[in-house]
């Protein structure tokens, strides 16, 4: 059986949806955010010394991170589902939109998240001006610049294809969804962009995102 360790509000959807794609049974493990910091609870270092979601154990097998469990549930349970062919450009584009929503596309998402708690966060009255001068300077000057620069570029790409491996839904637009799903929450993605706007409207209709979100409880991301 597999066992996905399952933080509110984060990543670790996605893992529940990929498991609801392939059909495959799963119990799932629940950590709560602490509300005062929105981190990770303790005990998950029990599982994993980073103490991050997602994490999964599989027959003893402990899998932490989002690309490498999406890798490793469709190479061991997939049977050639949710990824192209291997050596087509489809497959190339797969490992690349696989690997670019974290190592390319969270970054500025996330950086922008705490830059926006630094501008409201209280503060003491000498600090508050010089805080906000600041998060207001990284986000106009680098930030939103950035982000608009990604989102543009993700227009673009599904202008060349329905979905970002090619013509057929894949894990690779599984693990998209996140930082898209983040955009649209914290970062102005709206119906300037409307290829983007409906890919978020094409995943949600699915029925295994839908049971995903069932069976995972709440999931508002964090603005």
């Amino acid at each position: 059986m597999i066992v996905v360790h399952h933080l509110n509000n984060s990543r670790s959807q996605r893992v529940l949806w990929l498991l609801e794609e392939l059909g495959l049974d799963y119990e799932i493990v629940r950590y709560q955010r602490n509300a005062q910091t929105m981190l990770a609870p303790p005990e998950l270092r029990a599982i994993h010394p980073l103490g991050k979601s997602p994490v999964i154990v599989d027959n003893g097998i402990v899998v932490a991170e989002s690309g490498a469990i999406v890798e490793y549930l469709v190479s061991t349970y997939g049977n050639g589902r949710l990824r192209p062919p291997a050596g087509t450009e489809d497959c190339r584009r797969w490992t690349y939109f696989l690997h670019y929503a974290e190592g390319s596309a969270m970054a500025p998402l996330l950086m922008k998240l705490v830059f926006d708690r630094v501008e409201t966060s209280p503060a003491p009255f000498f600090v508050k001006p010089v805080a906000r001068g600041v998060a207001r300077k990284v986000k106009g000057s680098y930030l939103e610049p950035q982000i608009a620069t990604h989102l543009d570029f993700l227009e673009a790409e599904l202008g060349k294809a329905p979905w970002f491996a090619g013509a057929d839904f894949t894990a690779a637009d599984i693990q998209m969804s996140f930082p898209l799903e983040a955009a649209e929450a914290r970062a102005g993605l709206d119906s300037s962009r409307p290829r983007l706007m409906h890919f978020l409207e094409r995943i949600h209709a699915r029925p295994a995102y839908r049971r995903a979100i069932e069976r995972g409880g709440e999931y508002a991301l964090l603005k």
